[in-house]
């Protein structure tokens, strides 16, 4: 059987052809009268949506819907009739979108889904039935307590809609008990058994099995039992909290005592022994350091230079260059090196690597710069280092920026090149760089192009716009001026009586 659509009669006439061209396409039929069961077509939030729905909206016609117009497109796209599963009771089920769903396509797209699915999304929050916010606000989690004890309303997330639709009806999230702690009545507490304190006994007796160690009566103890709960071999421990363990050690430690030496007795751990509690791994030893040999020392190993003096030793009217070594000028080099044979200059072998400071006198190495000549029987001279030497010297004129006295001419710096005296005369504002066909830049043309129209010389009107720098202003002028000129009576002619 064709299902039946009422239309409501104030829909614009375009609206309505087109919906009923749908509903035909569709198989379903359009009736001038309002369908005992079937859908009512209306548009939402008019006046006469509100006198339809009272008129019409009645417990003995449960199958009589109120959907948007909108309805018959929405069955088209899904390819199938839309369940009206949001009805309570007969009515539409009142909705209330929070605004916790900020993105206003979401916010369309699930009002339509509602109305489609027979519910009223536009219910204010305290008379709507559902609430739907976005559950990874903080808002959410306000509104879930807020409301949690109120059994006529419920919070639910913006995809709980979706999930209705697709399974057809209507659920909603249920609720589970949680403990709220302690002792339900009549109900006795996890009592200890005889296993239970010989695992606590074994345990003290492996981590503290010297009382006057300390530490039996100790929160940490317990907890590291706790914290072993993961070990097959200790899943016993969850039977008791950690304070229940401890306690359980408290009140009874005179009796389990007794037990606990009679396991360290037996075991006979050694006092201080790894896996004890309190006692953890030693720092690790930190490596001396080494005194470093004072430069007296070297005359007593026999370490001399090459003039044969101790090493380190001052020579005659030589200041000292500083460093380790103490020595002079650039004929000889002290560094630190690894053992190498005896040199020249050098009595015994050197000292190993372990020394804190080896010195090895040797002779002047071959010259790093090949054009550089190093003059090894003395110092080299300032002349021939400045003449070797690879970079350039400033002059004095450039030591700082001059400046111009009175009158007098100006600095080197401030000269312009030639080439920028010659393009002077002709420079101007340009506002770019576009030419004429024939060659000629534009200004260039337009002030020949208003030479001629007004019949002055080209130098006139040029000197004119280098002056204002505009093409329209310099126009205007000489068009005024030859108007001026025009006006002004011959010589020759008589004046007015």
């Amino acid at each position: 059987m064709a299902i039946k659509f009422f239309i409501q009669k104030d829909i614009p006439d375009e609206i309505q052809a087109e919906v009923c061209e749908t509903i035909a396409a569709l198989g379903g039929r359009v009736e001038p009268k309002v369908p005992r069961a079937g859908f009512v077509l209306v548009q939402p939030g008019t006046a006469e949506e509100e006198r339809l729905r009272l008129c019409w909206s009645t417990p003995e016609r449960p199958e009589r819907y109120f959907v948007p117009y909108t309805y018959v497109e929405a069955c088209k796209v899904s390819g199938m009739l839309l369940k009206q599963i949001f009805i309570h009771d007969g009515q539409p089920i009142r909705m209330h979108i929070d605004s916790s769903i900020a993105n206003v396509n979401v916010r369309a797209a699930l009002s339509a889904r509602i109305m489609h699915s027979g519910g009223d999304p536009t219910a204010s929050a305290q008379s709507a039935r559902v609430i739907l916010a976005d559950p990874n606000t903080d808002v959410f989690q306000h509104l879930v307590k807020t409301y949690q004890s109120e059994t006529n309303k419920y919070v639910e997330s913006y995809l709980w809609v979706k999930k209705c639709i697709e399974k057809g009806q209507v659920f909603y999230t249920p609720v589970v008990y949680k403990n709220p702690g302690g002792r339900r009545p009549g109900e006795e507490r996890m009592q200890f058994t005889r296993e239970d304190e010989q695992h606590l006994c074994e345990w003290i007796a492996a981590k503290i099995p010297y009382k006057e160690t300390g530490g039996r009566t100790g929160n940490r103890l317990y907890q590291q039992l706790c914290e072993m709960a993961s070990d097959p071999e200790y899943a016993w421990v969850t039977r008791h909290t950690w304070q229940s363990w401890r306690e359980r050690y408290k009140k009874n430690a005179s009796r389990l005592d007794l037990k606990i030496s009679e396991i360290v007795e037996e075991k006979k751990p050694a006092h201080g022994e790894k896996g004890q509690y309190g006692y953890v791994r030693a720092p690790e030893e930190k490596p001396k350091r080494t005194r470093k040999k004072s430069r007296n020392t070297a005359a007593s190993n026999g370490i001399v230079d090459m003039n044969g003096e101790p090493f380190g030793a001052p020579v005659d009217g030589a200041t000292p260059v500083p460093g380790p070594s103490g020595l002079h000028s650039m004929e000889t080099y002290s560094v630190p090196m690894p053992p190498l044979p005896a040199m020249t200059g050098v009595m015994g072998q050197v000292g190993g690597p372990a020394d804190s400071f080896n010195p090895v006198v040797y002779q002047p190495p071959a010259p790093v710069f090949q054009h550089m000549s190093v003059p090894t029987p003395g110092p080299i001279s300032a002349e021939i280092a400045r003449q070797n030497a690879r970079e350039e010297e400033m002059e004095d004129d450039e030591v700082e920026w001059q400046i111009r006295e009175g009158t007098g001419p100006p600095p080197a710096w401030a000269k312009r090149k030639l080439a920028d005296e010659e393009e002077e005369p002709s420079k101007r504002q340009r506002t770019g760089s576009v030419c004429m066909p024939n060659g000629l830049h534009v200004i260039d043309q337009a002030v020949r192009d208003i030479a001629k129209e007004f019949r002055f010389l080209i130098e006139e009107v040029q000197e004119y716009y280098d002056k204002c720098g505009d093409a329209e202003r310099t126009r205007n002028r000489f068009k005024k001026m030859r108007e001026v000129l025009n006006a002004l009576p011959d010589d020759d002619e008589p004046a007015a009586a």
